[in-house]
């Protein structure tokens, strides 16, 4: 005789916190702009750390990507920058994601207005 077990006794892969983007900001430069964003995540080394963040437009174009090649175990907050990343004419709103080495791309997205 089979024995069935419900679907809610099975146990769920654990997701790890995603990062949080404390901060962003953006400066017009000569080729460009820069972008400087501020993360906290509870980085435990190289098992478990914040790997990136992405500036993407509204409709879901990336603009340029900012890798994190190390885990920040002892320092958090922290911020990185990325530059020059070219944005088309009218672009007024750039969204900021977060991606971590074990759950991938953040869904939650920093708004940054741009002046």
């Amino acid at each position: 005789m089979k024995h069935l077990i419900p679907l809610f006794l099975l146990a769920a892969p654990a997701l790890a916190d995603a990062p949080i983007i404390e901060s962003a900001s953006a400066t017009r430069i000569a080729d460009g702009w820069r972008f400087d964003v501020t993360l906290t995540h509870p980085d435990t080394g190289w098992d478990h750390y914040a790997d990136g963040w992405r500036a993407e437009t509204e409709g879901g174009s990336v603009l340029g990507t900012r890798e994190l090649v190390h885990p920040h175990v002892d320092e958090q907050p922290f911020t990185r920058s990325l530059s020059p990343v070219a944005l088309a004419d009218g672009i007024a709103t750039v969204l900021i994601r977060a991606r971590c080495n074990i759950d991938g791309w953040s869904r939650d997205v920093f708004a940054l207005e741009l002046r």
